[in-house]
């Protein structure tokens, strides 16, 4: 299995940007593709992004779109989320996952192809 652990979140107002770090170790081989998910008390899940391995492929959720983004380092080992003009609305805890499934173009993965999650990092926007 793959061991993640989120970071880099916190207090932001709205407008503002904030960018979140997810570190692996372990089987980071066994993956195939690499996602961020969020979720606030009382809603579901809700997928904000992903990345296959090349990183040729990095599917956005609808919400987030043109605001937040998708990089890793050159060692991957590490996947960040650039968060750019933040609103309320993206308050919740983000979580970072991988899968051994392959991301598709046009076919995003849901949460439950995803194998590993890490413990989440809160982000809370103010208004």
């Amino acid at each position: 299995q793959v061991q993640l652990v989120e970071s880099g979140g916190g207090l932001v107002q709205a407008g503002g940007s904030l960018r979140l770090s997810c570190t692996s170790s372990g089987h980071t081989l066994d993956f195939n593709t690499l996602g961020w998910f969020r979720q606030s008390p009382g809603k579901e899940r809700e997928f904000v992004a992903a990345m296959n391995w090349r990183g040729d492929i990095r599917p956005y959720g609808e919400s987030v779109q043109g605001r937040f983004k998708i990089s890793r380092n050159s060692a991957k080992d590490t996947v960040y989320l650039q968060m750019n003009d933040l609103k309320p609305e993206d308050t919740a805890l983000y979580y970072c996952a991988t899968s051994t499934l392959f991301v598709r173009r046009g076919q995003p993965l849901g949460a439950g192809d995803y194998d590993s999650w890490g413990q989440g990092t809160q982000v809370t926007v103010s208004s």
